[in-house]
């Protein structure tokens, strides 16, 4: 991989971790400005060495390791840089399972988005599908089916990686939704700064599992994953402490980061039936979804806020 390719996939990692997580640095400044002092800077110098280090940093890690056990902990670090034939193989061998569930995983969040979540409107037909939203369940339902149906036919174990990615949307999402369900809570002041500390870092663990999965989509070199997703959260975590509010005049940003997903699911999925993806594909598609998006933002604001 040439010096070129190495910066846009780290960017691409970078913007892909940072728009995924724009929900993410709302809901921590708006809890963090019911805390004490203390307790922010705690959570804002701490709370980032578990994002960075902890979340962001072992689970890309820890999930390769997983799909490829034969290479050891170690082995599924530094796998990406060996030449090693045998290394090769056993990576190759392994990454239509991780590929397929981390494609199922992003499909899920999509349609969840686009069926049952509130949004601002920025394509036709963003309405009409949301008010459609009882036929979330049929659709990723079917969807399950038809990927583990032609999984069957090329390998069981892809089959099992795609219920995997199922399943873990469905424990992350239950996850998610609770914690939300107390930021009304945290923001209303009725719990303590240790409580809402503690309620931060189970969203920031929850937010995060996206953007790692994502970053599949743009390499399996942990190291890149690790740098790329590392620099998106050390944004998130500006974004928190100083712009929120200029950010949440960029209403489309989130539609971005979801037509992102969209796109690095499906490219995850293709990849896993072995369809010649280009390295460079996935952050060349990211930079343009984001793009048009943040200029479809960029002409809404004087319309909403001419300041």
């Amino acid at each position: 991989m040439d010096i070129i390719s190495t910066i846009l996939i780290i960017a691409g990692l970078c913007l892909f971790e940072t728009i995924s997580s724009i929900d993410n640095a709302i809901i921590n400044a708006e809890v963090l400005s019911t805390m004490g002092e203390r307790a922010r800077k705690w959570f804002l110098f701490w709370g980032i060495l578990a994002a960075v280090f902890v979340i962001r940093g072992v689970l890309p890690w820890l999930i390769v390791w997983v799909a490829t056990p034969s290479l050891g902990p170690m082995g599924a670090f530094f796998a990406t840089f060996s030449s090693d034939p045998t290394v090769t193989g056993a990576i190759e061998q392994s990454a239509p399972i991780l590929l397929i569930g981390g494609g199922t995983f992003l499909l899920f969040l999509f349609f969840h988005w686009i069926f049952l979540e509130e949004k601002h409107y920025g394509l036709r037909g963003e309405r009409y599908i949301e008010s459609k939203g009882v036929w979330f369940f049929a659709v990723v339902s079917i969807l399950l089916a038809l990927i583990v149906w032609f999984a069957l036919q090329k390998n069981p174990m892809m089959a099992y990686g795609a219920v995997i990615g199922s399943t873990a949307f469905f424990i992350v999402h239950g996850f998610r939704q609770n914690a939300e369900l107390h930021e009304k809570m945290m923001i209303g002041g009725g719990l303590s700064d240790v409580s809402k500390l503690f309620y931060l870092e189970v969203i920031d663990a929850t937010f995060s599992i996206d953007g790692v999965l994502g970053a599949f989509a743009f390499t399996l070199s942990v190291p890149l994953i690790l740098i790329g997703n590392g620099l998106g959260a050390f944004v998130v975590r500006e974004l928190t402490m100083k712009n929120i509010n200029t950010i949440k005049r960029y209403v489309f940003l989130k539609n971005g980061a979801m037509y992102s997903i969209l796109f690095l699911g499906m490219i995850m999925l293709f990849d896993s039936f072995g369809v010649h993806i280009p390295p460079l594909l996935s952050p060349l598609i990211t930079f343009g979804v984001v793009g048009f998006f943040l200029l479809k933002s960029m002409r809404h604001i004087p319309e909403s806020d001419p300041a």
